[in-house]
């Protein structure tokens, strides 16, 4: 491994897990909503230089619809549920939850793919949702001791978001077969800013009563976590093996904790941080034995971008 390549891989795993933060100091101030749309605007624009003198691959009608479900799924609705769970849920363990995407892939590989569903793998579905449900039962007490019960919704919103980063990966997975990943993305992003545009009056009000905190919190979201990060993820995923670059992104969760005890002063419970291991021992679990194509699909996070197959972990 050479020092590029891990300097990529540091860059990637650092601009995802700062988006948790970034996204949890922004929320006060922007909805679900607009904020994805003002991250994917940027991005949209950033990603299109990469596109110049770039060869251009025609999809076919099969792939257009493809690339719009994986659109509308990863960068559009991805963000928009991402970003309303950070409205209950600390960045920590919003990124727990959302960690078990690599198990959801997976399992939607060999559903929907045909790949098959090992015995590990279901082992390690099982083992990710007794996390879930202790990341509940942690973050319920906490905010019931508190006075705030919308702590269940974050964590449905959370899981929300890594159902939608699933299905915009499997989809993806079918696309970079034939069409260059850079092509890919930028059309994802696209879509997803599109898809966002009715959140546009709301984006525009907002940004007239936001701080320029929060103005710098969307440039940042759309220029480093989307734009740069699916770039040094794609520089590494093109000289490592997709499974092993995947295992990097297990440590994010632990980065956003940090983070966002330093940010913030806020750390997940106790119960939630057992539960967020116990999710990580599930996801683990579930790469044993697994078929290498499986492998391969469950790589990739925040996603990303020459991406993945990430964030991860997880970008999202």
């Amino acid at each position: 491994m050479t020092p590029m390549v891990v300097v990529a891989i540091a860059v990637t795993v650092i601009a995802w897990a700062s988006a948790f933060v970034v996204i949890r100091g922004v929320g006060p101030y922007l909805g679900g909503g607009e904020l994805a749309l003002g991250r994917l605007l940027v991005g949209t624009a950033l990603l299109a230089l990469l596109l110049i003198r770039r060869p251009w691959v025609r999809p076919t009608g099969r792939e257009w619809l493809l690339i719009l479900v994986f659109g509308v799924a990863w960068f559009g609705a991805y963000n928009v549920t991402l970003n309303i769970a950070e409205h209950t849920l600390d960045a920590g363990t919003t990124s727990m939850i959302v960690n078990i995407g690599p198990i959801l892939i997976a399992l939607g590989a060999g559903v929907f793919l045909g790949e098959g569903v090992p015995r590990w793998l279901a082992i390690g579905a099982g083992v990710a949702f007794g996390g879930v449900v202790l990341i509940g039962f942690g973050t319920g007490a906490a905010g019931l001791s508190g006075g705030d019960s919308n702590g269940g919704a974050g964590i449905l919103w959370a899981l929300a978001a890594a159902v939608t980063y699933t299905i915009g990966v499997l989809c993806q997975k079918r696309l970079l077969r034939r069409i260059p990943s850079t092509q890919v993305t930028w059309l994802g992003c696209a879509i997803g800013a599109v898809a966002c545009l009715p959140f546009a009056g709301g984006l525009v009000t907002q940004l007239q009563a936001a701080p320029p905190s929060a103005i710098l919190g969307i440039l940042y979201l759309g220029a480093i976590p989307t734009s740069l990060a699916f770039t040094t993820w794609g520089y590494a995923l093109s000289r490592l093996p997709a499974g092993q670059l995947g295992v990097t992104t297990y440590v994010v969760p632990a980065i956003v904790v940090l983070m966002g005890w330093l940010a913030f002063g806020e750390i997940p419970t106790l119960l939630a941080i057992i539960g967020g291991v116990i999710c990580l021992v599930g996801v683990a679990v579930s790469r044993r034995r697994v078929p290498d194509v499986v492998v391969a699909a469950t790589a990739g996070p925040a996603s990303a971008p020459s991406v993945p197959a990430a964030p991860q972990n997880l970008s999202q």
